[in-house]
């Protein structure tokens, strides 16, 4: 039995969902600690007006959030036209847990270090493995 594409798909969701309790978390200390009252916030105030407010470290949570709402969309897609065409080899399932395991890697690295040269290779990395998905999704499709 072929392992199912959807596991990593469901994982990365569950990372994401991770990550914004980590956004939360880190954002409300930092606003307790520069003694910032939301109740006085201004209506309508939102998450990027806090760049250049609260600490750069705090908002990195907040960057890598959004990425991950960004790219892994189309991973989302990746993997639910692979799943509908169905007959896929393992080796695919195993290229999207690749790209999550990356992505959860990613998340890391930019929400702590976030040195560039080390968060783009990452990133590179796990957009070579959603080409490869992808690819694969378009051959699937075309039979």
């Amino acid at each position: 039995m072929t392992p199912n594409i959807l596991a990593p798909g469901a994982v990365l969701i569950l990372w994401t969902l991770v990550m914004l309790v980590w956004v939360a978390v880190t954002r409300f200390r930092a606003l307790a600690k520069s003694g910032i009252d939301l109740k006085t916030a201004p209506p309508g105030g939102r998450g990027g007006d806090l760049e250049g407010v609260l600490p750069a470290v705090t908002n990195w949570k907040s960057h890598n959030y959004t990425h991950l709402l960004e790219q892994p969309t189309l991973f989302y897609a990746v993997i639910l036209i692979l799943h509908a065409v169905g007959g896929y080899p393992a080796y695919v399932v195993w290229i999207a847990w690749a790209y999550v395991a990356l992505r959860v890697v990613h998340s890391l690295w930019q929400a702590t270090v976030n040195r560039i040269p080390v968060r783009f290779a990452i990133f590179a990395a796990s957009t070579l493995c959603l080409l490869a998905l992808a690819l694969l999704a378009v051959i699937a499709t075309l039979g």
